[in-house]
């Protein structure tokens, strides 16, 4: 059998896995492997993933992946995730869909030191949901917001895609880093100006809260500046 038609004969077989729900990446490594395996035997594969786990995990490039892992894992069990939503609720909550204004904006600033869309919508989920719907906010705003910000995970510096891009295509990490912060920041006030446009549309989807004074909005900040100081150090 050529290799075109085994290629062609191999599409079905990985649907076939997804539909059992097997995950993605084995269900391409078992269809890919049994190709390979049918054209030019298992010891090529088995060559094949002894050189590739060795410069996979050798590679000093990928090992700062981890620790931006590790980093947001230890700021949300600090409460930075939770200190970042009350400071922008603080300062938005008294606009009409201000506290969904604020969820965008804590998701901007967790994904600033997580790098990871999926911790910052599963974080900022966490903490921002119950309150969202406390406040009587419609549930398509509120889930709708927290999806939205939770993409800015991997825009806005660090990310880990734009780590594994510049690895890949032999860029600057640093200046991808700064390349991405400016996009990051014009998403955010992009999903926070579609809030407000739908909350005048839809009024009852999100109220506006009381005002905070000034000095209460500085007694939040200075429990989220250290998240100020490690964006900085990181850039």
């Amino acid at each position: 059998m050529d290799r075109e038609t085994l290629g062609i004969i191999a599409f079905p077989f990985l649907f076939v896995l997804l539909a059992f729900r097997v995950p993605i990446g084995l269900a391409m490594l078992i269809v890919g492997s049994a190709g390979t395996a049918m054209i030019a035997g298992w010891l090529p594969i088995f060559s094949q993933v002894k050189t590739s786990a060795w410069h996979l995990f050798s590679n000093y490039s990928l090992s700062v992946i981890p620790l931006f892992l590790l980093m947001g894992n230890l700021a949300s069990r600090a409460g930075m995730s939770e200190a970042l939503f009350k400071f922008a609720s603080a300062c938005l909550g008294h606009r009409k869909g201000g506290v969904a204004m604020a969820a965008v904006g804590a998701c901007a600033g967790f994904g600033a030191i997580c790098g990871s869309s999926l911790a910052t919508a599963a974080t900022m989920g966490k903490v921002a949901l119950p309150e969202l719907r406390r406040l009587g906010y419609s549930g398509s705003l509120s889930t709708g917001a927290l999806a939205a910000g939770g993409t800015l995970g991997i825009l806005i510096p660090p990310s880990v895609i734009l780590i594994i891009y510049s690895i890949l295509t032999e860029q600057n990490i640093a200046k991808m880093f700064l390349a991405a912060l400016v996009p990051g920041i014009l998403a955010a006030v992009g999903y926070i100006v579609t809030i407000a446009i739908f909350v005048r549309l839809v009024p009852a989807s999100g109220r506006a809260q009381q005002r905070v004074s000034l000095a209460g909005r500085m007694g939040y900040f200075r429990n989220i500046w250290h998240v100020l100081l490690i964006f900085t150090f990181m850039l």
